[in-house]
């Protein structure tokens, strides 16, 4: 569906406009200033509408997934069994896996078989 863009003003030259009980007409300034400010939000309505066709369109084909974890799930579970046998503190995996400290503590709460110790206060 084409439908005439408030921007060009070729096809309301002759017009004027009423909204709210005031009168706008394009070949003023206020008129001009009016139809400018509606031509910026309907650019904006258009952008945004293609923007979510195309974003449907890429999930139905599956190709919009969202952001990627920064671990696999075999590098969370080693994280879980080696904070479980007490190998290595919270500090040490978060630098062995090149991650943040929060990083480790969502692994391990996501996992119900680790019990998640409480942040310390240095972290």
């Amino acid at each position: 569906m084409v439908r005439p863009s408030v921007s060009s003003p070729s096809h309301i030259t002759d017009r004027t406009y009423s909204l709210g009980g005031t009168l706008y007409d394009p070949a003023d300034p206020m008129g001009k200033m009016f139809f400018n400010i509606l031509a910026t939000f309907d650019e904006f309505e258009v952008v945004r509408m293609r923007t979510l066709e195309g974003m449907a369109v890429a999930r139905a084909k599956g190709k919009l997934k969202g952001k990627q974890p920064k671990l696999s799930a075999h590098q969370q579970m080693h994280q879980v069994r080696q904070h479980q046998s007490g190998e290595h503190a919270i500090a040490d995996l978060a630098e062995l896996f090149s991650v943040s400290g929060p990083t480790i503590y969502r692994v391990l709460e996501r996992h119900p078989s680790a019990p998640a110790p409480p942040p310390s206060v240095g972290q």
